[in-house]
């Protein structure tokens, strides 16, 4: 007996296994359209193994596989289960349009296993019956001498750090395949994220040769047109590959540093990219010119004396100036190599900067498309020294190392532009806030509440208060530059992109009145005599690590064994 389920219906409490299980269904097939996402694999699988150990029977579990036209890429990786066990795993990443998983089962175990337990046939002989339709057609065989039912295997799960690799790689071929692009251009600043969307272009290009070398047809006809071989010739080393599809632009300024240039230089030589350096210096002189004949006026570094609005506004000058030519240099670089087609620009912010929107609209992180946009920093570093190793692009360990910079402000004996110090928050608090904030939907009250139990011992509630406070400022600020953020791959649950995944406002009251006093009484209360709570079972929740505010809070829940000897 068959029966199928739809992708949701694997995750759902009351799934309609349950009943088809205790009606006799032997066999569930579930045609899935699951989104590639960090750490979700697991999920997935665990879904499955659980859904045949409580109710046994066989899962037959198909995925879609490459990019749907969109944000969101399908990993494939079909299984199958039986009665608890996988006892088959496809690949989860590939350069292929299908994938076929076989497996040879004994329905007589299904049989067997539902028996053993008291409590299914219970329930089965309770069950209203489900409507069946009989088929003429035979597809078991009984048993015959050296038919052996497929045994269970261990289920490979990527690394993080492998998923950041493989899954935006195989993203961008397709997209660039599908697109009839003719390759990609980075702006290429040395940094952690643009040398991150580096690797990923460069680990695409292993991964296109690799299958080549495997036998696939139809991955060599993609390289052979988008590289524009001729004469029979086709790509046998990622490096050259990567000199026919990809362009890195290193756009300095006096504001460079030469440990960004020789790191830019050295990571387009290993990955292969055609790799070019440009000044800019030239064309921000002039637009300041400019701008103090119409004015009167020239702007000032807030090191030299400028104020705030001017140092902003200068280093958005920058920005955008690398923008207008990148756009210029993907349209135009291929004719000057005679090549026809044209190359997508790559953006290169990551999910934390685009939260707290520390970017500048329509600059670098204004695109094509982003490999690596709903990505953390603190994933992406650890992606980072990952491909230093395994995909033998040692300079990424010293882009690693450095702290991040965006290089927009002049460097002096006593001052050098640092993210963390700019922004006023730290990359790990980022990502804290970025999860409480979608998947654990807080506003900054609970927000509040949820860190207040989280950094106890650490910080203040005051000190708190002061963090989520400045956060919410700064995200309500900034949220308009999600509405043209470049189209990211999808890979983190808290994306603020929002298109799709955080569909929300994007003009807020910044002051958040009704919420900054909310917390100001809470902190009021906390840190009166010490205690979080002005009463003694406040110190007692203050001990515990519990907190409560009106209109909800958190119970104590207790559970225990106790001997069976001793009775109810």
């Amino acid at each position: 007996s068959l029966a199928s389920e739809t992708c949701e219906e694997l995750f759902t409490a009351n799934a309609p296994r349950i009943d088809l299980a205790l009606n006799g269904v032997e066999v569930f097939v579930n045609a899935s359209g699951s989104h590639h996402q960090l750490r979700k694999l697991s999920l997935r699988i665990d879904s499955m193994r659980n859904a045949t150990l409580a109710c046994g029977g066989v899962y037959m579990y198909a995925n879609q596989q490459g990019c749907d036209g969109g944000r969101l890429y399908y990993d494939g990786c079909c299984c199958i289960a039986v009665n608890g066990d996988v006892v088959a795993q496809g690949s989860q990443f590939s350069l292929k349009d299908v994938e076929v998983l076989d497996a040879l089962v004994d329905l007589d175990a299904v049989s067997s296993y539902r028996a053993s337990v008291s409590s299914f046939r219970e329930q089965a002989s309770h069950r209203t019956k489900v409507p069946f339709v009989k088929v003429p057609y035979k597809l078991c065989k009984p048993f015959q001498s050296g038919m052996v039912p497929t045994g269970p295997v261990e289920v490979m799960y990527h690394r993080p750090e492998e998923e950041i690799a493989f899954g935006p790689s195989c993203w961008l071929w397709d997209y660039l395949r599908r697109s009839r692009a003719s390759g990609f251009l980075l702006p290429l600043s040395g940094g952690a994220d643009s040398s991150s969307v580096a690797a990923i272009v460069g680990c695409m290009c292993q991964l296109v040769v690799k299958d080549i070398e495997n036998g696939d047809e139809q991955v060599k006809a993609d390289a052979m047109r988008i590289g524009q071989y001729k004469d029979g010739e086709f790509p046998k080393d990622s490096r050259e590959l990567a000199k026919r599809l990809f362009y890195t632009v290193y756009m300095g300024t006096e504001n460079s540093s030469e440990g960004t240039r020789s790191r830019a230089k050295m990571l387009a030589e290993e990955i292969g990219s055609f790799h070019l350096d440009v000044p800019i210096d030239s064309i921000v002189s002039a637009l300041l010119s400019l701008f103090e004949r119409l004015t009167g006026k020239r702007p000032r570094y807030k090191v030299d004396g400028g104020s705030n609005t001017e140092n902003l506004g200068l280093q958005n000058i920058q920005a955008r100036i690398r923008m207008v030519l990148a756009f210029m240099m993907a349209s135009l670089m291929p004719w000057v190599h005679n090549k026809s087609g044209f190359y997508l620009v790559l953006g290169s912010s990551n999910v934390d900067e685009g939260l707290r929107g520390y970017l500048t609209k329509y600059d670098c992180s204004s695109a094509d498309i982003n490999p690596i946009g709903s990505v953390s920093k603190q994933d992406l570093r650890a992606f980072l020294r990952w491909a230093a190793v395994h995909l033998h692009y040692s300079s990424l360990a010293e882009v690693e190392a450095a702290p991040p910079t965006a290089e927009l402000e002049p460097i002096r004996a006593d001052y050098n532009q640092l993210d963390e110090v700019d922004m006023g928050m730290t990359y790990e608090e980022l990502s804290i806030y970025g999860r409480l904030r979608k998947i654990f939907r807080c506003g900054p009250v609970s927000m509040f509440q949820n860190l207040c139990h989280r950094w106890c011992g650490t910080l203040s509630p005051s000190e708190v208060a002061d963090k989520v406070k400045h956060f919410f400022k700064y995200y309500a600020i900034n949220r308009h530059k999600m509405t043209v953020l470049t189209p990211s791959y999808h890979a983190e649950s808290y994306s603020p992109e929002d298109n799709r995944f955080d569909l929300r406002q994007f003009l807020y009251n910044a002051r958040w009145p009704y919420q900054f006093r909310k917390i100001d009484e809470l902190v009021q209360d906390m840190d009166k005599d010490g205690k979080w709570v002005n009463s003694t079972e406040g110190e007692l929740r203050r001990r515990k690590g519990v907190r409560s505010a009106e209109g909800g809070g958190m119970g104590v829940v207790a559970v225990g064994s106790a001997n069976p000897s001793a009775g109810s």
